[in-house]
């Protein structure tokens, strides 16, 4: 850690205000990743009126078909 710290400290005064700022930036990602949001299901029965259409599988196909 100390040799980090000494190229830290020979960088200028701005740029070592930009390694602060993202320092900070990747303490919160990790935090918001520790703190396990509950995930969200509002989407749920969204298709409903849509399941004499297509089945399950047809959906999954067309998701596949999207990622490509």
């Amino acid at each position: 850690m100390n040799a980090t710290m000494q190229k830290i400290e020979t960088m200028p005064a701005d740029v070592q205000r930009e390694v602060l700022d993202f320092a900070r930036f990747l303490m919160s990602r990790q935090e918001s990743h520790r703190q396990g949001k509950p995930l969200k299901q509002n989407w749920a029965g969204a298709l409903r009126e849509h399941k004499d259409r297509f089945t399950s599988l047809d959906l999954q196909k067309k998701a596949s078909d999207w990622r490509i």
